[in-house]
């Protein structure tokens, strides 16, 4: 199920506090879903070991932007823009971007990227406070020539600033270049799929920089970048961007997914998915888009269809407990998704999405199971605020007045209300004794919130 996450991320792991705070500092919110993170991580994991790094410790997050872009943040965090993988037209184009990523980490290049950026904004602002100063002094003294000078600093030290970013810049990316073609080769992966990808912006940098792919600004093309991959292409013993067939179905279905889910979903149907088409990735695009606009009985075809012919996918299963629940069928969800974790056990967003299920059916005999699963899912992703919050209800309806407020209390920090967690575990406190599990994870999120919160303060003063 493809979930977009809209709330600032301010508890859980350092890593995902750092990554979430620089998406959203932008306005830019997360996607979330099992079937796409578990692809992108088969592809990229290999990447991560063949760059040197330990592909625990580096995270991917799609971000629901449709610029093509990548980036680093935030240390070992890998994000991909939902726009960059509905465009690449193969599975070797996103593992030859992720490569490239990949690069830029094991080359400490984001550290060094923020000294770089300094010491141009130190060259601009001494040559601004110089050139400041002539410009006052020829107004005093009736100098117009001095004045002129100074202005001539300003914008001269300015522009020497930021040509000197901007070639620090593309030698970081000629370097992620070389990182990610030793990456490729050791992976057993070609180039050419990095290549094309290139070529696909190579025109960008001649459009005015409003209009450019966000990943022309960030990735500084130049002809010597595409020609020195194009070479290694050519030198090297894979030359053709040739995956599996396999691969290429999951790619197509990734796609799939995220444009039905992403387009409107009308133009999914009259432009990316018609009738006509009947492969697999257009019956699961066009089941997304009919859920969306909404269309129960079309939507439910498409599943239906697909569920026949692969009566073991769990993501099929899961999709059509989706359609239900938001079609306000939530005791005919709650089979299917139980379905898709029986096929895919363990997994965290279809854990939560069942007790979400479970719980909304308003039956007080599911409210057990709803909080089963919930805890269950909430063991393998504490950051997911919508099960935090249905938790609490869950637990609520059973009577359990401090596991409520401590489920409570976990979604206001996720979403960034510091008051309202605090006030949440005072109100847990009362429900255990000191010294016990439960008062204190009580006192855990009470000095999360006074830390969030002395946060805060320190950057308004």
């Amino acid at each position: 199920m493809v979930r977009i996450v809209r709330q600032l991320i301010l508890a859980g792991a350092v890593a995902w506090q750092i990554a979430a705070a620089a998406v959203h500092a932008q306005g830019m919110p997360l996607v979330r879903d099992s079937e796409i993170e578990g692809i992108l991580r088969s592809w990229s994991d290999p990447l991560f070991a063949a760059a040197g790094l330990d592909p625990a410790a580096v995270r991917i997050f799609l971000v629901n932007d449709p610029g093509l872009n990548a980036f680093v943040a935030g240390g070992q965090n890998v994000f991909l823009n939902t726009g960059l993988l509905m465009a690449a037209d193969t599975p070797g184009q996103v593992m030859g971007v992720v490569a490239h990523e990949a690069g830029h980490i094991s080359g400490g290049h984001l550290a060094r990227t923020g000294d770089a950026a300094r010491a141009a904004e130190a060259t601009g602002l001494f040559a601004t406070l110089l050139g400041v100063g002539l410009i006052a002094l020829g107004a005093a003294a009736g100098a117009s020539d001095a004045g002129e000078a100074g202005a001539a600093i300003v914008i001269g030290g300015q522009s020497a600033g930021m040509r000197a970013f901007l070639a620090y810049t593309r030698a970081q990316e000629r370097s992620a270049d070389r990182a990610a073609l030793d990456t490729l080769d050791r992976a057993g992966v070609s180039a050419r799929g990095l290549l094309d990808f290139l070529r696909k912006l190579e025109g960008q940098e001649l459009l005015v920089s409003a209009r450019q792919d966000p990943y022309v600004r960030s990735h500084p093309l130049t002809a010597e970048r595409i020609a020195f991959i194009a070479d290694h292409v050519e030198r090297s013993g894979r030359r053709e961007d040739a995956a599996p067939p396999a691969e290429t179905v999951r790619h197509a279905r990734m796609r799939a997914k995220l444009i039905g889910f992403l387009e409107r979903p009308r133009r999914v149907l009259r432009t990316w998915y018609p009738e006509r088409d009947v492969s697999l990735p257009a019956r699961y695009a066009r089941a997304v888009a009919y859920m969306r606009l909404p269309d129960l009985p079309k939507a439910l075809a498409e599943i239906d269809g697909l569920i026949a012919e692969a009566p073991a996918d769990p993501w099929f299963a899961e999709l059509k407990g989706q359609i239900l629940f938001e079609h306000g069928d939530a005791r005919g969800a709650a089979p299917w998704y139980e379905r898709a974790a029986a096929l895919a056990p363990g997994d965290a967003l279809v854990l939560a999405g069942l007790g979400r299920a479970q719980a909304a059916t308003g039956d007080p005999a599911l409210l057990p199971a709803a909080a089963q699963n919930l805890e269950a899912a909430l063991r393998g992703d504490r950051d997911n605020a919508l099960a935090w919050r249905t938790l609490a209800v869950a637990r609520h309806g059973l009577g359990d007045g401090g596991g409520s407020a401590l489920a409570a209390g976990e979604h206001a920090l996720l979403v960034g209300s510091a008051d309202n967690a605090a006030r949440h575990a005072e109100r847990a406190e009362r429900h255990f004794a000191e010294g016990s599990r439960g008062w204190l994870h009580a006192q855990d999120i009470k000095n999360e919130a006074e830390r969030i919160a002395q946060l805060r303060r320190r950057a308004g003063s």
